[in-house]
């Protein structure tokens, strides 16, 4: 019904989009999906080596928290990457097929320069990075997926079809961005934060209800 009313109010023209695109009504994005079974086993934590997991992540009451400083060092003391908390999905690596994560984030006021989700890779390191800039979830540093996402939680769900080389980012159910990838390699998702370029001196983001699913 919600989507009906949506229709009539956009043919009436009583709806514009903030970008002016229009994103219609329609399936769900695990329509056609089967989640895939995921325990403690896992959930790898990546946190700044010379610091306990618990001084950079949390897990209370389902939720999943990420934090870190600008500051920090890096996750090995052999690593020249940046600082990050980051949780990786381990034993569902994926070279083919159509592969999706889903999950519910929360980034607090004031985080920015971060990468809170991505689809890791060898070479080059990722094809698929959604970071936060001031406010805004954006597909690496070009294109805003989503306006106005501080302090408030987010449905996302990105699918990657390795075989036809596409990503698709949905947030709270409408798709968001539709992108080619960077051809085949072997890949896995991870979410928490990982600094980037002019980062806030701290960043944060939180997650639950983390889903892997596999295109039936």
């Amino acid at each position: 019904m919600a989507c009906l009313a949506w229709l009539l109010l956009a043919s009436m023209g009583l709806i514009i989009t903030n970008d002016a695109q229009i994103f219609f009504c329609g399936a769900d994005p695990t329509d056609g999906f089967t989640a895939v079974p995921l325990s403690d086993q896992n959930f790898e934590i990546e946190w700044p080596y010379n610091l306990p997991r618990s001084d950079r992540y949390s897990y209370v009451d389902g939720v999943h928290k990420f934090w870190v400083y600008s500051t920090d060092k890096p996750l090995r003391p052999d690593s020249a990457t940046k600082p990050r908390s980051e949780l990786r999905i381990r034993g569902y690596d994926y070279s083919s097929g159509v592969w999706q994560f889903e999950g519910y984030g929360f980034v607090p006021n004031g985080t920015t320069g971060t990468s809170v989700m991505q689809i890791h890779r060898f070479s080059p390191s990722t094809v698929l990075m959604l970071k936060v800039y001031d406010a805004q979830l954006r597909f690496y540093t070009r294109q805003v997926v989503e306006s106005d996402i501080y302090d408030r939680w987010m449905r996302i769900n990105v699918i990657h079809d390795v075989d036809a080389n596409k990503l698709a980012v949905y947030v709270d159910g409408v798709r968001r961005l539709e992108t080619d990838g960077n051809g085949a390699s072997l890949f896995d998702f991870k979410c928490g934060v990982y600094t980037q370029t002019e980062p806030s001196h701290y960043m944060e983001s939180r997650w639950r209800d983390i889903r892997v699913l596999k295109k039936d």
